[in-house]
């Protein structure tokens, strides 16, 4: 069997015949699901990984997704009135400690690539439009070693983002903006103007899936890293929706 690299730092976990393990410990690691509980006194792989590398390839990120019910297929309307074939919700795959572990790594890796980020990584703040860009911003954080988190929030969705009381962005701040998706941009566009207007300086965004749709904003020329870019089929409305057409029974889910 071969080996299987499973995006954690590599100083942290060796290989026993062909199955990771985490230094020191003797468990194996993996997303989950990957491995079962022994049988026969040997673990039993339930999915099977390919080796994948530090910065997985697309294929392995979308796989990982549908393995861990992020990524589902089938008929579905978005709050804004768009329906479509695929709905993504990278925080059902990032509830698991070694799928987000994973994806978190990969994302690093591409920012460390990027000489002007990584010269900056010990003054950098890793920033979320909201809660539920928090796994991916801690995680990256922790995986690049930068300087802090935090995030904006807003009482209800008729208000704009804000910072917690006494959470100040300092003038000429280094900020990294982070999401899990990005599919129209509004979020990251506002969170971008809230960090500006307080005098801080976005160096770039990063989200671990770009879904976009006809109606995203773009954040050029600021540096744009993913891992995998899906392009769900999108419909304006349900009167020019095939799937409605078709009598496919329509799920209506949250953006």
């Amino acid at each position: 069997m071969g080996s299987y690299l499973l995006g954690l730092d590599l100083s942290l976990c060796f290989v026993v015949r062909g199955r990771p393990r985490v230094a020191g410990g003797t468990g194996e690691i993996g997303p989950p699901g990957l491995w079962n509980n022994r049988s026969a006194g040997r673990p039993r792989p339930s999915i099977i990984v390919k080796f994948m590398q530090l910065v997985p390839t697309h294929d392995e990120v979308v796989a990982l997704l549908r393995r861990t019910g992020g990524l589902r297929e089938g008929h579905f309307e978005y709050n804004n009135g768009l329906h479509a074939n695929e709905y993504l919700q990278v925080a059902l795959t990032m509830r698991y400690y070694e799928a987000a572990k994973i994806l978190s790594v990969a994302l690093s890796r591409l920012l460390r690539a990027h000489s002007d980020i990584r010269a900056m990584i010990p003054e950098l703040s890793i920033v979320a439009p909201a809660t539920g860009g928090l796994p991916v911003a801690y995680g990256v954080c922790e995986a690049l070693r930068a300087h802090q988190v935090y995030w904006a929030e807003r009482e209800n969705l008729n208000e704009p983002q804000r910072f917690r009381q006494y959470l100040d962005v300092t003038p000429g701040e280094k900020v990294l903006l982070v999401d899990d998706i990005l599919r129209s941009g509004q979020k990251l566009a506002e969170l971008k103007s809230l960090v500006e207007s307080k005098g801080g300086e976005v160096v770039g965004l990063a989200v671990m899936i770009y879904q976009p749709n006809p109606k995203t904003i773009t954040f050029d020329p600021l540096p744009f890293y993913y891992l995998a870019k899906l392009d769900a089929t999108y419909y304006k409305d349900a009167a020019s929706c095939d799937l409605c057409k078709r009598g496919v029974p329509v799920d209506k889910v949250m953006i």
